[in-house]
């Protein structure tokens, strides 16, 4: 097994404010953060990826940021963060922020200064025209929401670049005072206790922004002397990051040209997630297949992680128009659900149709495919959207603890909630909360905790090989393996909602012992060649364990 802590780690990302709120004001704070640390402790969490959480005026939710040496007073103080990582850390969980450094907010004391005169000392810590840049409306992240990537700055006299919103100017790390900057925000944070960074937006980070230049170069060197100067401030420090890039580019994100992983130690796998939204779409795995066939072997040390459902909308860029259409036939079919042309704006479990079947088995899945998984808040209750809400807001309401006013999630009027919690129907807090579920052996959450408990007992699924098993299988029938020195697990999944029958007497040179791990019912004794797999079903099987290294030449 890996000595690397996050090969074997189980991430929850969560918004801060929109989590637990301890003091009434309506607003979710580290200090109601700590109330809950319990139950993710019980839930099986050893990793919390916290979004922004830095002083912002809060036009982009918090990415647009004014002071990266603190906290967003609504959250509480540099104190209460401080004793939230101590509560964390005592119970066995590591805590990653956000790191948001591709751009400011144009409220940031840099820009503010940067715009007020050529002279500035921080005039070229962002990226300036004199002239207006033949693609100033090329490269828009947001569109139907951006017009332009360059916007004209009166006071500066001058276009300045902006790859998100124009309140968003980007940073120049070209600079090398910026580049110094960067880390600078990065030891403080890791001294105070934080184990690593989600990057934001990394290509954008490392593009060599030039007006009339709209495919700028790459600065992979910046990633190198990043990952450097983070081992050297704390060993166990980590990079997870955001690049929905081509296939082709991804490994230049993990290392150099000589193979070697020295930059990012994680990269979330956009392309995976994209085919598993069009399996689920489509009821047949065969996307998942094109997937880890296609994968590029990655470096020693470096790791993919895998989500479903994150903070953002589901980006279904990476599929083609007639893949794309078909998942949105069946997830966003309301024009209102779309986001960007490209995505969908909804929560996994209203898009299943509130089938828990269906939902544990695009978990199931996930979890057993290879490398490290992030489960978004909310996402282990079956929480729903709120459309009625801007954009991504839909997806970032309140936590749903109770019945109680509010969810349980503030005692504040509804009016003064920093978002409502989602209300009525088959997904509001009425129906849908942590303490409903509980006790209720048969509940979502009582399976999120069985089947997390399950992981760490294959730790093949996170440091091992994962390839799909070649042989003739029903439609809608995914057979996967994980190999590794402790031994191989095999995996079915049913896409299809019709009773299926295996015939997998392939592995039986493999198998010592077969043992159910996890399965969504009582399948009974194990026989490789009739393996049963109910509708929207899923069996984990241990095949072997090895106790220690096998001998060369052997399984």
């Amino acid at each position: 097994m890996s000595a690397r802590w996050y090969e074997n780690a189980i991430i929850y990302c969560l918004d801060v404010d929109t989590f637990q709120d301890a003091d009434g004001d309506g607003v979710g704070d580290f200090r109601g953060l700590i109330r809950r640390l319990d139950y993710l402790a019980r839930l099986g969490v050893n990793c919390l990826w916290l979004n922004p959480i830095h002083p912002s005026p809060g036009r982009d939710d918090g990415y647009d940021v004014t002071d990266f040496y603190n906290v967003d007073p609504r959250l509480g103080t540099l104190g209460d963060f401080a004793e939230f990582l101590q509560a964390a850390n005592s119970r066995g969980i590591r805590v990653m922020i956000d790191l948001v450094v591709n751009h400011t907010s144009d409220e940031h004391p840099w820009f503010v200064s940067a715009r007020s005169s050529p002279d500035s000392p921080y005039r070229d810590w962002y990226v300036w025209s004199k002239t207006e840049p033949p693609d100033r409306k090329q490269g828009m992240v947001f569109p139907g929401e951006q017009d332009e990537t360059w916007t004209y700055d009166e006071t500066a006299g001058a276009w300045y670049y902006h790859r998100f919103y124009k309140f968003q100017p980007d940073l120049n790390v070209t600079n090398p005072r910026v580049r110094a900057e960067i880390k600078k925000i990065c030891s403080f944070w890791l001294q105070l206790g934080v184990t690593g960074f989600r990057m934001d937006a990394v290509p954008f980070i490392i593009e060599r922004t030039e007006p009339g230049r709209p495919d700028a170069e790459m600065d992979f060197g910046f990633l190198t002397e990043l990952r450097q100067h983070l081992q050297w401030q704390r060993g166990d420090a980590v990079l997870l990051a955001e690049a929905n890039v081509e296939p082709e580019q991804l490994k230049q994100y993990f290392g150099d040209a000589g193979g070697s992983a020295n930059r990012l130690h994680m990269l979330f796998d956009f392309m995976l997630n994209g085919r598993v939204m069009l399996a689920l779409a489509r009821r047949d795995p065969e996307s998942i297949i094109e997937a880890l066939r296609d994968t590029p072997a990655l470096p020693t040390g470096a790791q993919w992680a895998t989500f479903l459902r994150n903070h953002d909308e589901v980006d279904l860029s990476r599929l083609t128009s007639d893949q794309r259409q078909d998942v949105f036939a069946q997830f966003g079919p309301d024009q209102s659900m779309r986001l960007y042309d490209r995505g969908i704006r909804r929560r996994l479990a209203p898009m299943l149709g509130g089938d828990q079947r269906r939902v544990e088995l695009a978990y199931s899945l996930q979890f057993s495919l290879r490398g490290t998984p992030v489960l978004r808040y909310g996402e282990e209750i079956g929480m729903g959207e709120d459309l009625s809400l801007k954009g991504r807001e839909a997806i970032r309401t309140p936590m749903q603890w109770s019945p109680a006013p509010n969810g349980g999630f503030s005692t504040a009027a509804p009016k003064q909630l920093v978002r409502p919690v989602v209300t009525g129907g088959d997904f509001g807090f009425e129906n849908i909360n942590v303490r409903r579920q509980r006790n209720n052996s048969g509940s979502l959450l009582a399976w999120f905790e069985r089947m997390m408990r399950t992981l760490r007992e294959c730790p093949e699924i996170n440091t091992g090989s994962c390839n799909h098993v070649d042989v003739p299988t029903p439609p809608g029938v995914l057979a996967h393996r994980a190999d590794d020195d402790t031994g191989t697990v095999l995996f079915l999944h049913n896409f299809d909602e019709q009773d299926a029958t295996v015939d997998l007497r392939v592995l039986e040179n493999v198998a010592e012992a077969p043992t159910e791990m996890l399965a969504d019912r009582d399948y009974g004794d194990i026989d490789l060649g009739k393996l049963a797999v109910a509708g929207y079903g899923y069996r984990w099987i241990r095949l072997c364990r090895h106790l220690s290294p096998p001998r060369a030449g052997t399984n």
